[in-house]
């Protein structure tokens, strides 16, 4: 017959109480000598009982131990530190690219006419400058490209005609 399940709370009667602490505890111990054996583990217990008397049990001493615990800690707590500052220096920085970003595509709507309301007269004049200056800019772009084509075509068709007067006079040799 196994044993019933038993409730995980304080158990109120002291006999049992002690009982169940001595038990228990002795299965604690026991474990911790059995993982230090098998498993090659660095193992330390510290146990107070509730008439404060200590039970430990070290598979070395347990004052390497408990420093070994403390360094470790200590090493941990750094790197979480600076791990979450790390964490928190990225994540402003994605925070203000969010807003760029946001900046950005509210402009370029703009720009593109859309979501004009709530703009005064005067940021409807400053977005029309902006619209004239690009457009600008765009002829002045367009208007060197179309010259440079035409500047190539000129001196493709002078070659064309050179190379036409050439075969010309290689058929006429006479003239």
């Amino acid at each position: 017959m196994g044993r019933g399940k038993i409730a995980i709370k304080r158990i109120d009667n002291l006999t049992s109480r002690q009982v169940t602490f001595s038990k228990r505890r002795n299965g604690l111990l026991k474990k911790a000598k059995e993982l230090a054996i098998l498993c090659d583990a660095e193992v330390g217990v510290i146990i107070f009982s509730s008439t404060n008397k200590l039970y430990e049990f070290s598979s070395t001493s347990m004052k390497l131990a408990i420093q070994r615990y403390n360094r470790t800690k200590a090493e941990n707590s750094q790197l979480v530190n600076s791990s979450m500052s790390d964490v928190k220096l990225w994540q402003m920085e994605v925070s203000i690219l969010k807003q760029q970003l946001q900046n950005l595509h509210q402009a370029h709507r703009q720009l593109m006419g859309e979501e004009l309301y709530g703009l005064g007269v005067e940021d409807l004049q400053t977005l029309e400058n902006q619209l004239e200056i690009s457009l600008q800019g765009i002829r002045n772009k367009k208007e060197e490209i179309l010259t440079n084509e035409i500047q190539e075509l000129t001196r493709k068709g002078c070659l064309i005609h050179q190379e036409n007067i050439q075969l010309y006079k290689k058929c006429h040799p006479s003239s």
